[in-house]
């Protein structure tokens, strides 16, 4: 991932928004070491003028662990095993959460993509590949993750009052 201005195209990562939040997810990161994840990639701050953190990878990570259970918005991703061919198992584990911004599926059989995007209760479903977004595409979460939804048409109705007047004449 290449970090650095956000105004920049091809920029994949910008800084965080503030000191407090770039220690966040330093803290968040020490936490999941602690646990017993296996940090492969990342977790320090980068180098540079600005609140920039390093791609972050982790592998290991179980369901009881804070790297499972709390959104970083940052650039951690955790990495979790499954059973070979426990789709529902892996559904459920993935919707026991409070929150439900944006998920990823990773697989070569489209209908097993279809299958769990349909079944994931996140805001945004994205199938090989991440974070690529599109203005004309509402995104948003569900249950902690956010209320309503940001671009596309969707978006507009945050801005609007829906009212139905019955009159008999």
């Amino acid at each position: 991932m290449k970090i650095g201005d956000p105004l920049d195209r091809s920029t994949d990562h910008g800084p965080q928004n503030h000191q407090a939040h770039l220690e966040k997810l330093l803290q968040y990161c020490e936490a999941g070491v602690k646990e017993g994840a296996t940090l492969v990639y990342g977790g320090r701050q980068v180098h540079r003028p600005g609140f920039f953190m390093e791609p972050t990878v982790f592998t290991d990570v179980e369901d009881h662990m804070y790297l499972a259970k709390e959104e970083s918005f940052g650039p951690i991703m955790v990495i979790s095993k499954f059973q070979n061919g426990d789709i529902d198992g892996v559904l459920q584990r993935a919707n026991n959460t409070e929150y439900g911004l944006a998920s990823g599926v990773f697989t070569r059989d489209i209908s097993k993509a279809m299958y769990v995007s349909e079944r994931l209760e996140a805001g945004t479903v994205f199938v090989n590949t991440y974070n690529k977004t599109d203005v004309a595409a509402p995104f948003g979460g569900v249950k902690q993750s956010g209320f309503g939804k940001d671009l596309g048409e969707e978006a507009l109705n945050e801005y609007l009052k829906t009212k139905t007047v019955t009159l008999e004449y």
